[in-house]
């Protein structure tokens, strides 16, 4: 048997292998960093039907411990098709087991999105989307951060920004860019011409990409926390959100969604900017039509679980959301997805995955057609 994690977002380090029903891992640290939990790794020369066990035994030590209760780890034999394998959390460490049916097996926190796949999304974008790089910033390690825009009505009169993998351990945030863009392709889709007719969107796939191709869970090459640099970015430690503020305050904001997952919450859920300075009844308007836009059109979305709601003028204004939505005076959200599942309909074979990612994408298009007109006063 042989254990390897040195590939696109791979992450583990071996303890001992010396007993393959426990074979005994950790998860490495985010460079410059404390924080870890992603996990991604390929096991080879399986011997298909005899049971193999792993355990991971620093998630106890992990950054949000909390939230191996109920989880499920994914794996894969194709890197293609990825599904839940039984896991338990138990002595601090998290224990899964799994009798393999081909002799290569890959195992991961969540479906991975590859920068191969990445590569091959910012073609598909501008070639089949409409899409044209509109800037490209440089992460600290050199690699490129794409910002796409689609503008079909030289006249339209808002913007509309989507980013998502601040933190490069949640990729479902980019299959949620995904389902966008393949959507995006469409032609006569009524919702999307009503949309694009009085709007222009601004799409950043991967703000990550450093700490997405290390394996990291929350931080860039520097350990900088990019959702916690919104007020002090710099191109030294933080060039990817420098960059994307500098194109902010070229073109504006009328609608601001940054897309995340989130490690406990088994659940779809938004959190807003409520807790602002300048939250005012307009902003909490818009809000709850946003919300309820998703509900009603059937989307794997719900309100009833979420973050604890900032109280008035407390807001952690270094967070994106906060700081765009305050100082554009906009509707801003970040969107979560979960590690786990969406409980309201779980999938017990797949948790939450790429494809449900992507759907959500698609749907966030429907509410954003709904509500452009509104957006402003």
């Amino acid at each position: 048997m042989n254990i390897s994690a040195n590939f696109d977002s791979g992450n583990i380090e071996v303890l001992d292998a010396s007993n393959p029903q426990r074979v005994l891992l950790a998860m490495r640290r985010d460079l410059n960093s404390p924080h870890f939990q992603w996990f991604h790794f390929k096991v080879e020369g399986l011997n298909p039907g005899q049971r193999y066990g792993f355990s991971l035994t620093n998630a106890g030590q992990s950054s949000y411990a909390n939230a191996w209760s109920g989880y499920q780890a994914v794996a894969s034999y194709d890197q293609v098709n990825w599904f839940r394998v039984p896991s338990r959390f138990e002595n601090d460490a998290l224990d899964f087991a799994i009798e393999p049916s081909e002799a290569q097996v890959w195992f991961a926190y969540f479906e991975p999105y590859s920068r191969a796949r990445h590569a091959w999304l910012i073609e598909q974008a501008l070639s089949k989307s409409g899409a044209e790089l509109f800037a490209c910033g440089k992460s600290i390690e050199g690699r490129d951060i794409q910002l796409l825009r689609v503008s079909r009505n030289p006249d339209a009169q808002r913007n509309i920004w989507l980013i998502a993998q601040q933190h490069p351990g949640e990729h479902m945030a980019e299959w949620f860019m995904e389902g966008l863009i393949e959507r995006l392709q469409q032609r006569g889709d009524a919702e999307l011409d009503a949309l694009l007719a009085q709007a222009d969107l601004y799409l950043v796939p991967n703000m990550n990409p450093d700490g997405a191709f290390r394996g990291h869970l929350r931080t860039n090459a520097a350990g900088r926390d990019l959702n916690r640099a919104w007020q002090s970015a710099s191109e030294a430690d933080s060039p990817e959100v420098y960059f994307v503020q500098q194109q902010m305050r070229a073109v504006g904001v009328d609608l601001f969604l940054d897309i995340h997952g989130d490690e406990e919450i088994p659940h779809v859920f938004t959190a807003g900017c409520e807790g602002n300075p300048g939250y005012r009844p307009r902003l909490e308007r818009l809000e709850s039509q946003f919300r309820r836009l998703l509900v009603d059109m059937g989307a794997e979305f719900q309100t009833e679980f979420g973050y604890k709601r900032d109280e008035p003028g407390q807001a952690n204004i270094t967070l994106a959301c906060n700081a765009v939505g305050e100082e554009f005076d906009c509707l801003a959200f970040t969107i979560e997805m979960p590690f786990k599942d969406h409980d309201d309909h779980p999938n017990p074979q797949t948790g939450w995955n790429g494809e449900r990612s992507k759907q959500l994408g698609k749907d966030v298009l429907s509410v954003a057609a709904a509500m452009v007109g509104q957006l402003r006063e």
